[in-house]
């Protein structure tokens, strides 16, 4: 068919006129960005921009190495799509904090247009997106996102966790899904006011679709896709991402119509409730309402239960591999827990006395670096920053692989050093170069959930295990390569939780 297509005189034209409008309209790219001083950049070629001089597989690398040749703000073009790369924590920061307005839009890329149809929280932007990220930072908050309320919900899930682990009697296992599990738990008790149990095979399926979202999100074949969406049909990772999409769709109906059913308004359980009865009391009061509908509702529920079970395990995955390979912080991390805490639950309120500690669980997280391009901005307006210009809609990348491995920001970026968050007395010090949450409009609003889920559950496992390497294998030959996806993950691996009790 393809063949009869190019065969065909007209067809021929007609694509040699496109090609013709195309590579016009990349030297008009050239020349626009020479009269409007937009920012420096590798020189591209037609239709495929500068594809060919980045690894698609890491990104983010590529992208570095091409921020020390071309300074902290530039220019590259994926096929005829031109992208601005914010590289360094003080341009970042200038963009993201002191330029939120300007840098505060979402890219929403046809992937991502796929996953939500510009509804929900994540892929939104406009009013519908300040309503519902109001809404669910106001909701999350009163259901002690957060707060006391959180930390016993983590406490109690610390403890399903040690049970899991204690199974394997200190042989080597992959903690990957019990792990994913104990952190979608404590997102799921927000949103549906229940916990699942880790052998429920609903539970499990949607945890392990939604990981494989993330991870087929990242790839090469979906970049492809982001920049020539008529490629998709030919596509099968992008086949299989929109079946994960889908069953999670299904799955994630079934629970929110189930809460629907058995419904109180007196007694709200989470944030599902909570949406629910705002909707009813808008529909009973005769306002209306554009943006509390069962798609915002929906998404957004996708958004908060992927997002809030992916970042905080795939982090803990990190901090536990870190232990195994440097086995003499993880017996300075026990000896303070010994010291401080001694065999009761770690509580939160420990946590300004277990500065150490905290300092390995910052610097797993800025070595682990687990969104490094974090998700995409655009510009909402025309905007000049630091010299150059930047047409509204620009797509931009905050390179968070750049601010948290900055060398004017770390003395050593690229080793696992605690003392990076340690003063000479041993305290613990905040470093405004900490950034793996972002920052400004988009700062990921479930941080301080993040943050107390790591803190509980970092510290209640180190209390009854100790974690090393498989028989046989060295602490030097775990492997610390990432998968990569949209998030950077450990490679799934065998370690030993032998007990401490």
């Amino acid at each position: 068919m393809l063949e009869d297509i190019f065969h065909s005189p007209t067809s021929v034209l007609l694509l040699g006129v496109v090609v013709g409008l195309l590579v016009l309209r990349f030297f008009n790219f050239s020349f626009s960005a020479q009269e409007r001083h937009e920012p420096p950049g590798p020189r591209p070629f037609p239709l495929l921009g500068n594809l060919l001089q980045v690894d698609l597989k890491r990104l983010d690398q590529s992208l570095f190495a091409l921020s020390k040749k071309y300074g902290p703000v530039f220019q590259i073009f994926f096929g005829l799509k031109k992208v601005v790369v914010l590289a360094g924590y003080q341009t970042v920061k200038q963009a993201l904090v002191n330029h939120a307005e300007e840098f505060g839009n979402r890219e929403i890329t046809p992937v991502f247009y796929d996953f939500n149809q510009e509804h929900g929280i994540l892929f939104a932007n406009g009013d519908s997106w300040r309503e519902m990220r109001r809404f669910a930072v106001t909701t999350l908050r009163d259901f002690g996102m957060g707060k006391r309320m959180s930390e016993e919900k983590i406490i109690e899930e610390c403890r399903c966790l040690i049970e899991e682990f204690e199974k394997f009697e200190g042989k080597p296992f992959d903690n990957t899904k019990a792990i994913n599990y104990a952190a979608s738990n404590i997102i799921s008790a927000l949103m549906f006011g229940k916990r699942f149990e880790y052998q429920d095979p609903v539970f499990q399926a949607m945890v392990e679709r939604d990981n494989e979202t993330i991870h087929l999100t990242g790839s090469a074949s979906i970049q492809i896709y982001n920049l020539f969406p008529c490629l998709g049909p030919f596509l099968q990772v992008r086949s299989n991402l929109m079946k994960n999409v889908e069953d999670g769709k299904r799955d994630l109906r079934k629970i929110i119509a189930d809460l629907k059913e058995t419904l109180e308004p007196e007694i709200c359980r989470g944030f599902v409730d909570a949406f629910l009865i705002r909707k009813q009391s808008l529909e009973e009061g005769e306002i209306t309402s554009s943006y509390y509908h069962d798609g915002n509702l929906l998404y957004s529920v996708m958004n908060l239960f992927a997002a809030g079970t992916d970042t905080t395990a795939t982090t803990l995955k990190w901090c536990l591999l870190f232990m195994a390979r440097h086995t003499e912080v993880q017996d300075r991390v026990v000896e303070e827990l010994n010291r401080v805490v001694g065999s009761r639950q770690v509580r939160i309120e420990d946590r300004k006395n277990l500065p150490y500690t905290d300092a390995v669980i910052h610097e797993s997280q800025r070595l682990a670096n687990i969104v490094p391009m974090a998700i995409p901005h655009t510009t909402s307006k025309d905007v000049t920053f630091q010299g150059y210009f930047i047409k509204e809609g620009t797509a931009i990348i905050p390179l968070l692989t750049s601010v948290l491995y900055d060398e004017s920001e770390w003395e050593n970026p690229d080793t696992f050093n605690p003392s990076h968050f340690l003063d000479e007395e041993g305290k613990f010090i905040r470093r405004d170069a900490f950034m793996p949450f972002s920052a400004g409009r988009r700062v990921c609003l479930g941080e301080g959930l993040a943050r107390m889920e790591l803190f509980l559950f970092f510290t209640s496992l180190l209390q009854h295990f100790r974690f090393t390497p498989p028989p046989g294998v060295s602490e030097d030959e775990l492997d610390l390569s990432p998968v990569v996806g949209f998030t950077l993950s450990p490679l799934p691996q065998n370690l030993c939780a032998v007990s401490c009790q």
